[in-house]
């Protein structure tokens, strides 16, 4: 432990971490076996974010396979399920004019929508966990939001639990009136869905090596804003995607237009962060994406009265570590589960977290306990292979990687042959981390991004505003600099500082100090948790991690 100080500590059987869809199936799956079984089991839920939900982020249309599995009843129970997807469509954006809408017969099969035997629905993947919350705790799981996991808890090579960060703390790391030290939260063993680029994940995945033979993982960048539109410009179940303009051909990426319940549309920008301009930046190019006639048909005359953005893990199979370590599993996005062929990854972050419940409640159910060896959960290896979801994973395996490598219309086609000839293409790779793939300032040209009109467009104080996000100003930064001279005297002659850019809250800036000389300003209170400059930055300089809990953005039905 790094600090010392007496704790309180607290033992359970499992310890989740994190109230997305992974940490929340994996907790009622576990409490539906042990109440099966009639077997004592305790099982706690920590979540940063001030309530469930609060920080989750997505699309989202949603595939109800996995949670077929874990609630056949969820109808009957109330699950926020009530728009089906009813039509698809699929452009390419030529210009800031024209479009050209792609032939259904043209669109790859993982990116429809509608058809088939299993009905996706338009959905708030924020109010999905708020639901399953209250079905985890009437199956008995204790759920805890507010409560901010810091550090992992090792011991003799074994992950034993979790350290919840101190509350009442100043920026000098000093105690306020009102402080309470953080607990420690022990386990059989601990479950970490902390979504994508989650601290603790990133720090296990170092420490027991569990990318080694792995290619780095690739994300992206996700924005999303929630309008309310007239009901003449809304189709209820109408889902449209795109890409193209306005990113030049070697910035990837697509866009969405989900019409969901209520009279509202969700609209969104998902931008490769492999982006080799340092001089973009992608709230800039969502704003500027709206004004396109495709889009802007449907906001027009609306409001908009949500913001939000997180970065999304989206390398595949190729990526995706290890998930078992001594002690404990990585699950959903913290591992890296998203299916980026379909956009979809809800359904494979529940799936996986069910299955790291099943073999954890196996492993005790016959006595085990997390050893050195973490040998008694090995069995999670073989369940997750064997399951619909790692089959998912497979078959899309070079989707991300082609694209890389060939570009969006050459590596669209190429995904198109992979999945006609059932996956029998060679397997693609990305080695190149995104953080790599920066050009110089020099060999690059600035974007003259236009001014938002604040009707369509707007900027980043008023989007960070709607967001609701909220962090106590007076305690640590959690946005910490390994170096704290690398942003001036590195990343800002060589790269124009990038952090400026890529940031979609305006975290960061380089402002002039008293002497008239550049310095490097953070302004944490904006942070929405999406962990793009932990993932970004070219030195890999920034460190990303929780602060007090409670903190960051509170989003409603996102």
């Amino acid at each position: 432990m790094t600090e010392q100080i007496e704790r309180d500590a607290m033992e359970f059987d499992v310890v989740i971490v994190g109230a997305g869809p992974s940490g929340l199936a994996a907790a009622c799956r576990l409490m539906q076996q042990a109440n099966e079984a009639e077997q004592e089991l305790s099982v706690c839920l920590v979540e940063k974010g001030s309530e469930v939900g609060a920080h989750i982020l997505s699309g989202a249309v949603f595939e109800p396979r996995a949670l077929q599995e874990l609630f056949p009843d969820w109808q009957e129970r109330g699950a926020p399920l009530t728009t089906p997807a009813i039509r698809d469509e699929l452009y390419l954006l030529k210009d800031a004019e024209k479009a050209q809408k792609l032939p259904n017969a043209l669109v790859p099969k993982t990116m429809h929508n509608t058809g088939g035997d299993l009905t996706r629905y338009v959905i708030s993947a924020g109010n999905l966990c708020r639901w399953l919350a209250e079905q985890a705790e009437e199956l008995g799981v204790e759920v805890f939001p507010g409560f901010a996991a810091q550090e992992t808890i090792v011991e003799d090579g074994v992950v034993k639990g979790i350290l919840v960060g101190d509350m009442g703390v100043d920026a000098d790391g000093q105690p306020k009136d009102g402080h309470m030290p953080g607990m420690e939260l022990r386990a059989k063993y601990t479950l970490f869905a902390e979504g994508a680029r989650g601290h603790l994940g990133k720090g296990l995945i170092e420490r027991f090596e569990l990318d080694a033979g792995k290619d780095p993982q690739h994300y992206g960048i996700g924005l999303k804003e929630l309008w309310d539109v007239p009901a003449d410009r809304h189709e209820p179940g109408l889902v449209l995607h795109g890409s193209g303009w306005p990113l030049d051909k070697s910035t990837h990426g697509g866009w969405f237009l989900y019409h969901a319940e209520n009279q509202q549309v969700v609209v969104g920008l998902i931008l490769d962060l492999s982006y080799q301009n340092p001089y973009l930046s992608p709230f800039d190019e969502f704003q500027r994406m709206k004004h396109h006639p495709v889009l802007k048909q449907y906001l027009e005359g609306g409001s908009r009265v949500a913001y939000g953005a997180r970065a999304i893990a989206k390398g595949g199979l190729n990526c995706l570590p290890k998930m078992t370590f001594p002690g404990g599993l990585l699950i959903g996005c913290d591992a890296g589960t998203l299916n980026f062929a379909k956009i979809k990854g809800l359904h494979t972050a529940m799936k996986s977290g069910m299955v790291a419940a099943e073999s954890v409640f196996e492993a005790i159910a016959a006595g085990g306990e997390s050893d050195e060896g973490g040998a008694d959960l090995t069995a999670f290896e073989a369940k997750w292979q064997a399951s619909w979801a790692y089959q998912e994973l497979d078959e899309s395996r070079s989707f991300g990687p082609a694209i890389h490598k060939y570009g969006t219309v050459g590596g669209g086609a190429y995904n198109f042959l992979d999945q006609l000839l059932g996956g029998k293409l060679p397997t693609v790779h990305d080695t190149t981390p995104d953080h790599a793939t920066l050009k110089p300032a020099a060999e690059c040209e600035k974007i003259d991004y236009p001014k938002p009109d604040g009707v369509i467009s707007f900027d980043k104080s008023s989007s960070v505003f709607l967001s609701n996000t909220n962090h106590e100003e007076d305690q640590p930064c959690h946005l910490r600099l390994k170096d704290p001279e690398l942003p001036i005297r590195d990343n800002l002659p060589t790269y124009a500082e990038p952090a400026q850019r890529y940031c979609p809250a305006g975290v960061y800036e380089v402002v002039e100090d008293d002497d008239g000389k550049p310095a490097f300003q953070i302004n944490f209170q904006n942070c929405v948790h999406c962990k793009t400059c932990d993932i970004k930055d070219p030195a890999q300089n920034i460190t990303w991690v929780a602060p007090e809990g409670g903190g960051g953005p509170n989003y409603p039905n996102m």
